[in-house]
């Protein structure tokens, strides 16, 4: 297996790629290996040729790569970071991809952060896997004769994001669960810190170029959505209130107060009430609810009878109450209203737009309520006419959510605890119209008792995986959806 390799390094000077092209340099697979520099740098590695980029996810970064590589398989490191290749690793690339068939190949890989090595699991590709933001590690091998025929379009950012897309309509994308090389970590932040870099304001640009991409790809695919929406009827139903806030809670005793009260400010020009699900709260939560309960009668407490609900389920239990209003609104137990108008502006929106749902704006704090980074998330992204498509490539669909209790009733929302409000709006958005809210009405507070403050890699996992195959689940749905128009 000689000289079977062309390799395409990120190089800004620095050691560590010098060891990094040594290694690869040093190994039989290897045939060629290029140096990617975005800026004139007069240094270079002995054995290697400089390419000139513009940046390293670009169409016309892939194009070069496509035109340069001539051997049978092609390896590209996406940071410019130091690789240590495992014991027969490229061999292993290699009849990977060999035996399947696939067009593009990653594995798992060790982490080495402040010297402590670590295993990093990734997760298996699926027709759902359509965030940019998917974790493939720092290698991407690819069949080389996949890479070509996969011509990307004219894309800044989106090159990168582009070729994978369009490799998966023709080829496999494998995984290898093997860690396979060692990647020194530099990006050390908490994994809720890094939870939304995907909505941060200086990438707008970067955005738009991966809506295009991933729009081109449903449209190739079968699975495109043209902006035609059923409407509903507001008239239809009987209900006691016209709106309902829904919190489903477990042990939330530092939280649910302020929760509770800024629903109960509220000024709405309808009846509205608050569904509270305790989910068994052991902590002094359920004394909390009781006492605020005992002094508004709009407040409904549930205790569920069983014990296997996750969120979802408690929302299940919420909607399906009979004194839960027309429109049912979320307030997770560990954020607040923004203000007293944030219900009537949501009650406004659905009888503007008669739509099945409505997605909010929200703005970060910290657990005394002042802004953090990235501030303000509108997900201007989520729009009339492609939000539905796009929402298939987003992580996620901001907040607060709002729904039509009728729809919500007839599709029912899943029973966990994480991804449930995801699934559930992809599904909504396949035949009704989504509502847009752009001025943030609800505060999002981050602090250590979060959920997803600081998960393990596992847990990472186990979220992304679940969301992916919601994606898949919908991607599918919508193809048929489309077959049978």
């Amino acid at each position: 297996m000689r000289d079977c390799i062309t390799a395409f390094l990120p190089f800004g000077g620095g050691v560590h790629t010098k060891q990094t092209a040594q290694e690869l340099l040093g190994n039989d697979a290897i045939e060629k290996v290029f140096l990617l520099v975005s800026s004139d740098i007069d240094e270079t590695i002995e054995g290697c040729e400089k390419l000139k980029i513009d940046n390293l996810t670009s169409s016309n970064t892939i194009k070069t790569i496509s035109e340069k590589s001539d051997s049978r398989y092609t390896l590209l490191l996406t940071k410019d970071v130091q690789i240590k290749f495992g014991y027969f690793a490229f061999e292993r690339f290699c009849n990977v991809a060999g035996d399947t068939g696939a067009g593009m190949v990653y594995s798992d890989y060790y982490e080495v952060k402040n010297n402590d090595c670590k295993k990093h699991p990734v997760i298996d590709y699926q027709e759902g896997s359509l965030r940019d933001d998917f974790n493939f590690g720092d290698i991407l091998f690819f069949d080389t004769k996949a890479l070509k025929k996969a011509s990307t379009e004219n894309y800044e950012f989106a090159g990168l994001y582009d070729l994978r897309l369009k490799v998966s309509q023709k080829r496999p994308i494998v995984r290898v669960p093997e860690c396979l090389y060692s990647s020194v970590e530099t990006d050390t932040r908490k994994s809720g810190e890094k939870l939304f870099d995907y909505v941060d304001p200086k990438n707008r640009k970067v955005q738009v170029e991966m809506e295009e991409a991933c729009t081109a790809h449903l449209k190739a695919v079968g699975a495109y959505l043209e902006p035609e929406f059923k409407e509903i009827v507001l008239e239809d139903g009987n209900f006691e209130v016209e709106a309902s806030v829904v919190i489903p809670v477990r042990d939330r005793k530092s939280t649910i107060g302020d929760a509770i009260e800024s629903v109960l400010k509220q000024k709405v020009d309808v009846d509205f009430n608050l569904i509270i699900v305790d989910n068994f709260s052991t902590d002094g939560t359920t004394e909390v609810i009781k006492s605020f309960a005992e002094k508004d009668d709009r407040i409904i407490h549930i205790t569920p009878e069983r014990g296997d609900l996750q969120i979802g389920g408690c929302w299940n239990l919420a909607i399906h109450h009979e004194k839960c209003g027309k429109f049912a609104i979320q307030l997770d137990s560990d954020d607040l209203y923004k203000d007293e108008n944030t219900i009537q502006t949501v009650l406004d929106t659905f009888r503007k737009e008669k739509c099945a749902m409505i997605v909010g704006t929200y703005q970060m704090t910290n657990f005394k309520l002042e802004e953090i980074p990235p501030g303000i998330i509108d997900h201007r992204e989520w729009t009339p006419d492609n939000g539905r498509n796009n929402a298939l490539r987003i992580n996620g669909l901001g907040a607060p959510r709002a729904f039509y209790t009728p729809v919500l009733k007839e599709i029912k929302i899943p029973n966990v605890s994480y991804g449930e409000d995801y699934a559930l709006g992809l599904n909504i958005s396949r035949e009704y119209q989504i509502g847009r809210i752009y001025d943030p009405i609800y505060l999002c507070r981050r602090w250590d008792g979060n959920s997803d403050a600081a998960l393990d890699i596992i847990k990472q996992n186990e979220n992304n995986t679940y969301k992916d195959r919601a994606r898949t689940f919908e991607f599918k749905a919508r193809q048929r959806f489309n077959g049978s128009k």
